[in-house]
């Protein structure tokens, strides 16, 4: 028997939107002529029009119901970013069931906790090809499908299928053409009967503290982003707008809702690697993206500039020079200008920004940046370009942004006034707390991790410590939770440590550590390009990635770098020592988020006997 969803706290309300989202692809189709969306198929980029999409998810939602999935029932999709995984996801909630969305990269165990946590019935994989370090979805799926009782049918989108649990997409699709036959009208009157307080899924959280938890989030809290991204103009009803985020993320879902909403053109990526190539192949005007990608175009363009020969490298490190003056002023409140940068504007910048403007398509119109914080230094960067990067704020519990920064009023260092609907407030210890139709319903099983953090009026608790300033901007200051505490009762917020380092192109990732411990230590990934030219540019040879930390160039560019950041530091948060992984931090191998932010809970555990060797001997002479 399938457990029953059941309220937890008290609803926030869901919004003030009168359409749901099946229902505004209903009203997206009566313009035949509008492309929906752009993706790549057989090496060829294609379009489909919004009656083209309309129809795919009308006759997978009738062969859903003809299968068997009933209200209420939950339906998995593990799959990549892609049109088929949103039809996919409207097919579901045209059949009243619920959307149970799973990482592309999560690993067969992950899997199995979410079908059993959410009792899935009815699993869409997209295919079993080789995924990064990993095994194919559907490999992963077979492994553990086993343990997994409460689901009955594997449904694979490409490939053969195997044995009494598993179909082809096909086959399924075939079912639904004979159910449409006979029952004609049924979708539009399922579609009306989807009402803002149901239930459209659970997202898992990606537990950088602990096991994950489903988030319940309701089609209220969509319909109510459809309406507030249009508002505050994030996005624009002529845009084309580049999707690459994992839909398994409220922020995909966000960008998916606005889509349904504002009908702009969809431009799927083909994959993340493939980034660079398909913005330069559509030309779309806005990217959504986590602030990973904004440090590795920066990380990019300081790499290239620096080791530019002669002349032209000379001027490139003259001009980053100042432009650390400028951010440094900018980041004091001060004004910065003088006869220097202003030809370092005119000679360096101006050329950096056309050939930026250029790998990204020639049509960019703004940034989005989310899923975890943008260090000042580049935004700031960007900014200097010309390019509009809009910060915003948001968790999966609060369905992605609640805040966001507006195109006509950027402020870097903020994440923006709220959104039109939702209020925000700080609590007395700093705490941010959050109200209105972005909240979710609950976690799903666990109402007492529920009444923790939703008031009985409705308030969330994100535990994320901000301030409001006297426009209503929020700035986020660090996590509640990841606050380290020296043994000297010094408080430290890691991450804003961790995102200056990672402005430094030799820095891949960090995890700074040293809760109740007399001195702070950090742990250091390299970018493995990066560290092979600079031994190159030294003679020498980097060998494996284990290999390069061990290198004394290596290390002595590392020692530099936190130097460098330590001087802009007190004493109590200054790191004192390093060790530089054999492996860069992965989702794969457990230590980044599908966002790829660090799970520091999981590093500390996974890395304990690293960590604790930093600290011996005591305080470091560095």
């Amino acid at each position: 028997m399938r457990a029953e969803i059941q309220m937890q706290a008290p609803v926030p309300s869901t919004g003030t939107a009168t359409k749901n989202l099946v229902e505004l692809v209903i009203e997206r189709a009566k313009d035949s002529s509008k492309v929906a969306v752009t993706y790549k198929k057989d090496g060829k980029w294609q379009e489909s029009h919004w009656p083209e999409v309309l129809q795919q998810v009308k006759t997978l939602s009738a062969a859903l119901v003809a299968q068997g999935v009933k209200p209420g029932d939950r339906v998995a999709i593990f799959a990549g970013t892609s049109l088929q995984w949103l039809v996919c996801d409207l097919a579901i909630s045209a059949a009243h069931a619920v959307t149970v969305p799973i990482y592309s990269s999560n690993t067969p165990d992950e899997c199995r906790y979410i079908l059993n946590h959410s009792e899935t019935s009815l699993v869409f994989v997209d295919s079993d090809e080789k995924d990064a370090k990993q095994v194919g979805r559907l490999s992963r799926i077979r492994q553990r499908i086993g343990e997994c009782p409460s689901v009955q049918k594997i449904v694979v989108f490409e490939g053969d299928a195997s044995g009494d649990r598993e179909m082809k997409l096909s086959d399924l699709l075939a079912k639904g053409v004979a159910a449409e036959k006979e029952q004609p009208g049924a979708f539009e009157e399922r579609a009306r009967a989807v009402k803002q307080d149901d239930v459209w899924g659970f997202v898992y959280t990606s537990g950088t503290t602990g096991d994950p938890k489903g988030v319940i989030l309701t089609h209220g809290n969509w319909a109510y982003h459809a309406e507030a991204t249009q508002k505050i103009g994030l996005m624009e009803p002529n845009d084309s707008v580049m999707l690459f985020l994992p839909l398994a993320h409220v922020f995909a879902q966000v960008v998916k809702a606005a889509w349904l909403g504002m009908g702009y053109r969809l431009v799927i990526a083909e994959s993340v690697d493939k980034l660079l190539p398909n913005l330069i192949e559509t030309k779309p005007s806005v990217l959504p993206a986590v602030p990973r990608v904004f440090e590795k175009v920066y990380n990019n363009v300081v790499a290239n500039g620096s080791s530019a020969p002669g002349m032209k490298g000379k001027l490139f490190r003259w001009a980053f020079k100042l432009f650390d003056e400028y951010t440094e002023a900018r980041m004091q409140g001060r004004e910065y200008s003088s006869l220097g940068f202003s030809l370092a504007k005119a000679l360096v910048f101006s050329k950096v920004r056309a050939t930026l403007d250029e790998k990204l398509g020639g049509n960019m119109r703004l940034f989005v940046s989310g899923g975890a914080p943008l260090s000042r230094k580049i935004a700031y960067f960007f900014d200097l370009l010309g390019f509009k990067v809009l910060e915003g704020y948001g968790l999966t519990e609060t369905s992605a942004p609640c805040s966001a920064n507006r195109p006509e009023k950027i402020k870097i260092g903020t994440v923006g006034p709220a959104h039109p609907g939702t209020e925000i407030k700080i609590a007395s210890d700093g705490e941010i707390l959050v109200r209105g139709p972005c909240v979710m319903k609950g976690y799903y099983k666990n109402p007492t991790a529920t009444a923790e953090v939703i008031e009985p009026d409705g308030w969330f608790h994100t535990g994320d410590i901000g301030e409001l300033d006297a426009d209503g901007y929020l700035r986020i200051t660090d996590r509640k939770k990841d606050i380290i505490v020296t043994a000297g009762g010094k408080n430290v917020a890691p991450q804003n440590l961790e995102n200056t380092l990672k402005t430094f192109p030799l820095v891949s990732q960090a995890m700074v550590y040293g809760d109740q411990r007399p001195f702070l230590v950090v742990l250091i990934t390299v970018a493995e390009d990066v560290a092979r030219k600079l031994l190159k540019d030294k003679g020498v040879e980097g060998g494996t990635y284990a290999d390069l930390g061990k290198r004394p160039e290596i290390r002595t560019a590392v020692q530099e770098i936190i130097s460098k950041v330590n001087e802009e530091q007190p004493p109590y948060s200054t790191l004192k020592k390093f060790e530089i992984m054999e492996h860069d931090f992965t989702q794969e191998s457990g230590e980044l988020t599908p966002t790829l932010k660090v799970k520091r809970k999981f590093c500390s555990q996974k890395y304990a006997a690293l960590l604790a060797k930093l600290y011996e001997g005591g305080k470091s002479s560095d």
